[in-house]
């Protein structure tokens, strides 16, 4: 995923706005603030909440300058790659346009399982995902494809495994 540099005095600007309380660290109610999904509606909590695990590199809960950076680069990333599958200019994405995004990152899913993935991430129940929730839905599948893939030793999308596994696997998202 490509997108345009970003500069640093605006990601500073970016990161004073949002610190509301002015502590140095943006906590996940100040970054669902800063984050625009496109609709007029708050950022996923649950996707601000898993960008702050994923970027918390001292596990603090918050995120300081240099952390807010790589994380407001990632999802400057994700935007850039929302737009290219938003193919019909919609502001969302459909079973298809998803179908077609998860084919091209490598992901050879049936049509039942996106539309699982529809189902489970369409905030909107509207059958499409807002630009947050493909987000969620993206990571969510990575995390979940980063537990399974050393359980996987022949790499044939197969694997056996224990449950207590399973739930490491399946704690990767929570």
């Amino acid at each position: 995923m490509q997108s345009r540099p970003i500069n640093q005095q605006t990601l500073q600007n970016l990161f004073r706005r949002a610190d509301t309380n002015n502590n140095g660290q943006i906590d996940a109610r100040e970054l669902q603030g800063a984050l625009s999904n496109g609709l007029n509606i708050p950022f996923n909590i649950n996707v601000v909440t898993l960008m702050i695990k994923m970027f918390d590199r001292d596990y603090s809960g918050h995120i300081e300058f240099n952390e807010f950076a790589n994380l407001f680069t990632y999802v400057d990333q994700w935007k850039t790659c929302f737009q290219r599958f938003d193919t019909d200019n919609s502001g969302f994405i459909d079973a298809q346009e998803l179908h077609r995004a998860l084919c091209t990152f490598r992901y050879n899913l049936s049509i039942d399982f996106i539309h699982l993935l529809m189902r489970r991430f369409d905030r909107t129940r509207r059958g499409q995902m807002a630009f947050d929730d493909f987000i969620h839905a993206c990571v969510c599948l990575q995390l979940l494809t980063n537990a399974f893939r050393p359980l996987d030793t022949g790499n044939r999308g197969w694997a056996q495994m224990s449950f207590e596994q399973f739930l490491n696997a399946a704690m990767s998202i929570v």
